[in-house]
């Protein structure tokens, strides 16, 4: 699956934070519940217009990012 055709980047929404299309539901959202341990059952549980592929999609784009380089170190010492 191409993430890219779930996630988008609107500046008139959510101030052009990543998220699924046609939502407000931002790919950081999804990614911070997942880290806190939602299951993907969960995830559509409580966010009805979520689908299984959105979560993938969400996946996706975050290892893409970090692939890309996409990201900034929190404390070149930590690493």
């Amino acid at each position: 699956m191409n993430w890219r055709d779930r996630i988008g980047s609107n500046p008139d929404i959510l101030v052009g934070k990543p998220a699924i299309k046609g939502t407000r539901i931002s790919v950081e959202l999804v990614l911070g519940w997942l880290a806190q341990g939602w299951t993907h059952e969960v995830l559509l549980e409580s966010y009805p217009h979520l689908t299984n592929d959105d979560i993938l999609a969400c996946l996706g784009f975050a290892a893409q990012m970090l692939h890309d380089g996409q990201y900034v170190a929190a404390d070149k010492g930590a690493a």
